[in-house]
């Protein structure tokens, strides 16, 4: 029995060194496989500027270079020109959300001269229509995700060459108010101050509204839109405007409290990250030289968006606006007017009005059945003034009207 004992442990031990042995070779080839390779194929990546070689810890050292990797493989958004011209309807984020409606539009788009298309990111219910990234849109709850499936459809709408304006309510928004309401816009009588539908809106001197827009547009970018158009950018107009508390200083003005804003916008947006900005004004900002009660002036507009979108709907003017007791049954004349006057002011601070100014018109009735005519007619009178873009608005997204868009070469 002990015999038989040392002849299993002997063949134990000489199985040991024989596979020592063979380890030792292996090492050896190799290490010198390595050292050749080393010394003839240099090394793509250079990770001593992210290694450091004092990390004796392979764990942490393992874990930098996987870091490494991945910024590797991030490439940052290669910004979308705006076209030369832009023709684009508006899409709500309910009509995005239901594929066999915004298939009817996007067929809509190709069977015409149209080119791009304008989506709700916010309406002015306050939800996003998507599930953004951010973690702290996240917590806040701020998406119902509406449209579930909106990278896709914007990689959609990309591959037939559409360009993708992602619209925000900015400061009307109830919904963050529920959750925010020291960000609500406050009455001298105390408590959140409403509009005459009750609606609240967001303090435009606020930073942390500032913020919380700042990264709905940059989620925004990142997930496929072109464009983040800024709406609702203003003080309330609907209500007693006299009941606001302002938070203005000593002899600063809405407007310039207003153009804080913009800047913001301008330099996170513009300037850091080359993302194109729009914003829309009320229609008569264009002619008039005070800001309207709501902070507007055109001037202190201009310099910080690629892109102003005056809403200049006809039956948005008052009765008596160019001596018409009803101006919606004149849009030629009221479009004339409007972005004439608005191109003037533009030239004047050395801006190209045909790069600068896109309208917005309309194509739903109120004030007047708006036909085809009078959809063409704003059209005609843009053009006139020297203008080659705009945007097309319908609440209901129908585009009835619009569809003789085809039948002319703009």
């Amino acid at each position: 029995m002990l015999k038989k004992t040392n002849n299993k442990n002997a063949h134990i031990q000489g199985g040991y060194i024989t596979y020592f042995v063979i380890g030792i070779g292996l090492f050896i080839i190799g290490g010198t496989v390595f050292l050749f390779q080393k010394n003839t194929e240099p090394m793509v990546i250079n990770f001593t500027d992210e290694v450091s070689l004092e990390d004796t810890d392979t764990e942490v050292q393992d874990q930098k270079v996987l870091d490494v990797f991945k910024k590797e493989e991030i490439k940052p958004r290669v910004p979308r020109p705006i076209p030369e011209q832009v023709r684009a309807i508006y899409m709500s984020s309910w009509v995005a959300a239901t594929p066999s409606l915004r298939a009817k539009l996007v067929d809509f788009i190709d069977a015409t001269e149209l080119n791009s298309v304008v989506i709700d990111i916010k309406d002015s219910t306050g939800r996003v229509s998507f599930m953004p990234q951010d973690s702290y849109l996240i917590e806040l709850g701020v998406s119902d995700n509406r449209v579930k499936d909106m990278k896709e459809f914007l990689e959609l709408l990309h591959e037939k060459d559409i360009y993708v304006i992602g619209r925000i309510s900015t400061f009307q928004d109830p919904f963050i108010v529920s959750k925010k309401p020291e960000w609500a816009v406050q009455s001298k009588k105390g408590g959140i101050w409403k509009d005459k539908k009750g609606l609240a809106f967001l303090s435009v001197d606020n930073e942390e509204v500032w913020d919380y827009t700042l990264r709905i547009a940059l989620d925004s970018y990142e997930i496929g839109f072109d464009e983040i158009n800024f709406d609702y950018i203003r003080y309330p107009s609907d209500g007693n405007i006299s009941d606001i508390v302002y938070n203005l200083a000593e002899g600063e003005t809405r407007a310039e409290k207003l153009e804080k804003f913009f800047i913001f916008l301008n330099e996170k947006l513009r300037k850091e990250k080359s993302i194109p900005i729009s914003a829309d004004l009320f229609g008569m900002v264009t002619s008039n030289s005070d800001d309207l009660g709501i902070g507007q002036i055109l001037e202190k507009a201009v310099p910080y968006f690629d892109v102003i979108a005056p809403m200049v709907y006809p039956s948005h003017y008052p009765k008596g606006f160019l001596g018409y007791t009803n101006p919606a049954e004149h849009p030629y004349e009221v479009i004339f007017y409007a972005m004439q006057f608005a191109s003037k002011r533009v030239t004047a601070m050395g801006y190209d009005p045909n790069k600068i100014l896109r309208p917005w018109f309309q194509d739903f009735n109120l004030g007047t059945v708006y036909t085809k005519e009078k959809v063409q007619a704003q059209i005609d009178a843009n053009k006139a003034v020297g203008l080659s873009s705009w945007m097309m608005w319908d609440p209901s997204n129908k585009y009835n009207a619009t569809k003789p868009f085809m039948q002319y070469g703009l």
